[in-house]
């Protein structure tokens, strides 16, 4: 049992990161909408080092170890700054639908990495079932639209490596330090950068901007930049990397049932026949990671 409670602690942890990051992509594409990538980045970094660094100073953390550096500039670089950018400046040239079909392949990278970073080692079919979810995803996202141009296409799939690393190595580095720490120390660690660049590339002027671009900014700042880290890094360090990976299949689907619910968009049939294979291949993937 001792076992079995991590695991599924770990599991619910990381479900509840993947509903608070299902809106992220949407919420980029409204925040973009009315700033420019580059400052949207930056920004959403620097607000959210803000408040991790007050949670650090409030709850008296410890300053990590200097062999850690090295890993919390690989999640800075993934997840703070990489991932964010990219799919910014994707998303001026592709819609967020279309992003689904390089959400889906994120659990993949993210397993891969878990083996080259986390020194897991999931069983064959745990393959077999990582690949069919992400095709089901891809699937689904490329029957409901054309190609996007190559350019959004290639800065979605570096994004989607950079952030596989990240997720990988701030998982590794929880185990240690504890999932909102990481994000935390990865946040300050890039703040004087992003910092600098937000200052640097303030809108000329803030008139134009609607209301939507700044819930947007948001949303993005605190809870896809900050307190989803804190539930999805302590979930793949309880239940496994490679394995609570998997759950990021559910993402895009969730993005699309709470578009549903809460703008009144229409739910395709082939979205619930879609989520139930995605259901199914996460949890086969589990049982063989």
């Amino acid at each position: 049992m001792s076992g079995a409670r991590p695991s599924i602690e770990g599991w619910g942890s990381g479900l509840l990161g993947v509903v608070i990051f299902s809106g992220s992509l949407p919420a980029t594409r409204v925040a973009v909408s009315g700033f420019p990538p580059l400052f949207l980045t930056c920004a959403r970094a620097t607000i959210a080092a803000l408040l991790g660094a007050a949670l650090l100073t409030l709850l008296r953390q410890p300053w990590p170890q200097r062999r850690d550096l090295a890993s919390l500039a690989v999640v800075a670089l993934g997840v703070v700054v990489g991932f964010p950018l990219l799919t910014a400046f994707a998303l001026q040239h592709i819609t967020s639908a279309r992003s689904i079909v390089f959400i889906g392949l994120l659990p993949l990278a993210t397993a891969i990495f878990a083996v080259l970073r986390g020194g897991e080692r999931p069983r064959p079919p745990f393959w077999l079932f990582s690949c069919l979810g992400s095709a089901t995803v891809a699937a689904f996202a490329l029957s409901g639209g054309g190609a996007g141009p190559a350019s959004g296409d290639l800065m979605m799939i570096a994004a989607i490596v950079l952030c596989g690393l990240g997720y990988a190595e701030g998982a590794k580095l929880s185990r240690r330090l504890g999932g909102w720490q990481v994000i935390s120390w990865a946040l300050v660690l890039a703040a004087p950068a992003m910092l600098a660049l937000a200052l640097a590339t303030l809108p000329a002027s803030w008139r134009g901007i609607g209301a939507p671009a700044w819930i947007g900014l948001g949303y993005v700042s605190v809870f896809s930049m900050l307190v989803g880290f804190v539930f999805w890094y302590r979930g793949l360090a309880l239940g496994g990397i490679a394995s609570v990976g998997q759950l990021q299949l559910l993402q895009p689907f969730f993005g699309l049932a709470l578009a549903g619910l809460l703008l009144g968009e229409p739910v395709a049939w082939t979205m619930v026949a879609a989520t139930a294979v995605i259901v199914v291949c996460v949890a086969f993937a589990r049982r063989f990671a």
